[in-house]
């Protein structure tokens, strides 16, 4: 019989191919998700329990009927410009969210918890630092970072008080589809660069905004060390199994060390849609930091973990494989779509 594992937000992006790489691994996915952001196509192997992440009662009916092993949670807002100006929603629903998940943790018995936790905890790296290592500074420069931080700050201290065991994956730029072409980046209304500028570039969405042009980088725009989706789900299977001791909790920075800015992005993606997106040059966003670039050094040692995709080109590629043939899609009204560059 499979061991089942409860997946927060399993039919979102990440979520999803997490899913798959759970289902392959040998796991149960057990998808618990609203479907406010998920897809319920995307529930491919494993049961949906539809329920909101704040509702613990919920969520310890989903872990004692399907007998869960540890959860993987990823629920939650993400969109940082938005967290900017209803600061209320992104503590709301990913605070209350860990709290609710942690309670139904100790009510089922469920001992080890991984955590969707971001690199936006670390905020505006300090000046000359080329790469980012779980020892830097934490210090957020938005609501969505300061949420995620707290949640790691909730769960490293529930761990040390009620004896569970947490892992926080903090990644930089999930990126890319799915290589077997059955999973994709399906947000709607979609706030990530990368699908943006797909959509742009196919004539399907509005021309791209790029958020600031006089940063201090190589061009001017942000850079960002973007990883594929792929390579972050198999680190949330190799987690489930890290070796911590009762009340232990772990940090651990996934990304591939690369970082890439927005025009080198746009570029890639003329490439692989034979198409140039339009482009209009805005001013600077809040809330966003010139340059994220991961150190995933100590991931490599304690998960023994690599990133298996390391060519942006070949990972946008992929995402417009995917998007010119979908398995699945969102009800896209594409003139609502905005940039996050």
């Amino acid at each position: 019989m499979r061991t089942s594992i409860l997946v927060t937000g399993g039919a979102g992006y990440i979520g999803s191919h997490t899913c798959k790489a759970l289902h392959e691994a040998g796991f149960r996915p057990v998808v618990y998700d609203d479907l406010s952001n998920g897809h319920r196509e995307a529930v491919c192997w494993g049961p949906l329990v539809e329920g909101d992440v704040r509702d613990a009662a919920s969520l310890t009916r989903a872990m004692r009927e399907h007998r869960v092993a540890g959860v993987i949670h990823f629920a939650g807002l993400i969109e940082v410009g938005r967290s900017m100006t209803r600061p209320d929603l992104f503590w709301d629903h990913n605070l209350n969210g860990v709290l609710a998940v942690l309670g139904a943790m100790r009510s089922a018995d469920v001992k080890r918890l991984v955590f969707s936790s971001s690199a936006a905890v670390y905020g505006t790296p300090q000046a000359g630092l080329e790469r980012l290592e779980e020892g830097a500074a934490l210090k957020p420069i938005n609501p969505y970072g300061d949420s995620k931080l707290a949640g790691e700050r909730l769960i490293a201290s529930s761990c040390a008080a009620f004896g569970l065991e947490g892992v926080a994956l903090r990644y930089f730029n999930a990126a890319g589809a799915d290589p077997d072409g059955e999973l994709g980046e399906a947000h709607s209304p979609e706030t990530h660069l990368i699908p943006l500028a797909i959509e742009a570039a196919l004539g399907a969405g509005r021309a791209l905004t790029v958020f600031g042009s006089d940063f201090p980088t190589r061009d001017g725009s942000c850079v960002r060390d973007y990883i594929h989706v792929s390579d972050l789900a198999r680190a949330h299977v190799l987690a489930l199994g890290l070796d911590l001791p009762v009340g232990g909790f772990e940090a651990l920075n996934l990304g591939t060390g690369r970082g890439a800015s927005v025009l080198e992005v746009i570029n890639a993606v003329s490439r692989a849609c034979a198409r140039t997106p339009p482009v209009v040059m805005g001013p600077r966003r809040a809330g966003d930091p010139p340059m994220l670039v991961a150190d995933a050094a100590r991931a490599q040692v304690m998960l023994g973990w690599r990133p298996r995709f390391l060519d942006l080109q070949a990972t946008i590629d992929s995402a417009v494989a995917w998007r010119i043939r979908p398995r699945f899609g969102p009800s896209v009204v594409v003139d609502r779509m905005t940039a996050v560059a």
